[in-house]
């Protein structure tokens, strides 16, 4: 088939609650989704929600934890032959609660493992990939509330995530030379869910208001900075579709569908 083609943006971590907030707010922004994430139920219900979205593909491998992982998925997006200009990461495992001064040394090791690592690994193969395209690509991590204090009873994921906000600043400094803004967007307050609406606070934002406002930073050329502090007052319907600056030809080609 021949015709004109958006740059797709890919999601990492897809399945989880932040991940659904940014690939509804990228669909409704008018983007192509590639969500990537841990097949299971959780992605089984990301893909049911968004059955009637043509502009969604759910794509495998399910998840990144380390370079293999990364080259895997990266030589996929090669084979596809159409333009990224952008990549959300939203990589964590559930938190769980306890004493740093009570949990054996392995259990921060196995946190910076799961939580830390696995974003290393997918930046260092898809930065080189977004750097490849024409003009400015994006590389948007979403951090949580407990960086820059510690949390109570979840020190351990306040020292992973304030290791994620250093590495965003590195990685920042180093692609842009590649042409790749690298930014986090630092969620300052724990979201509001329907498992815990009941008891959540008024200023909890939603994922959808989180997922705005992360795809808000594509366009705002003037958010130069590493890290951006959520303000709900970015979390707004986008005012035109996004991309449409762009017009890609795209090739005539095979497709097994």
């Amino acid at each position: 088939m021949s015709g004109i083609l958006n740059p797709e943006v890919l999601v990492l971590g897809a399945a989880g609650t932040v991940g659904s907030g940014v690939v509804g707010a990228l669909l409704e922004a008018g983007s192509p989704v590639l969500a990537v994430g841990r097949d299971g139920p959780r992605m089984q219900s990301l893909a049911a929600h968004f059955a009637d979205e043509p502009a969604l593909e759910i794509m495998t491998p399910g998840c990144i934890s380390n370079d293999e992982d990364a080259a895997k998925l990266v030589a996929i997006l090669r084979q596809r032959q159409r333009p990224l200009r952008a990549v959300f990461a939203s990589l964590a495992t559930p938190l769980e609660s306890g004493r740093l001064l009570d949990k054996p040394t392995d259990f921060l090791r196995n946190k910076l493992e799961y939580d830390l690592l696995p974003h290393l690994a997918a930046a260092r193969h898809l930065i080189p990939l977004l750097g490849e395209q024409e003009g400015m690509s994006h590389y948007v991590l979403i951090g949580g509330p407990h960086a820059e204090c510690g949390w109570a009873g979840y020190g351990h994921a306040s020292i992973t995530a304030a290791a994620l906000r250093m590495l965003t600043n590195v990685l920042h400094e180093e692609a842009q030379a590649l042409g790749v803004r690298v930014q986090m967007l630092a969620v300052d307050k724990p979201l509001t869910t329907p498992d815990n609406a009941r008891n959540a606070c008024a200023e909890w934002p939603s994922a959808m208001a989180v997922g705005r406002h992360a795809v808000s930073l594509l366009t705002r050329t003037e958010r130069t900075r590493a890290v951006v502090p959520f303000d709900a007052g970015r979390a707004l319907t986008p005012p035109r579709a996004l991309f449409s600056e762009f017009s890609f030809p795209l090739a005539t080609r095979e497709t097994n569908s």
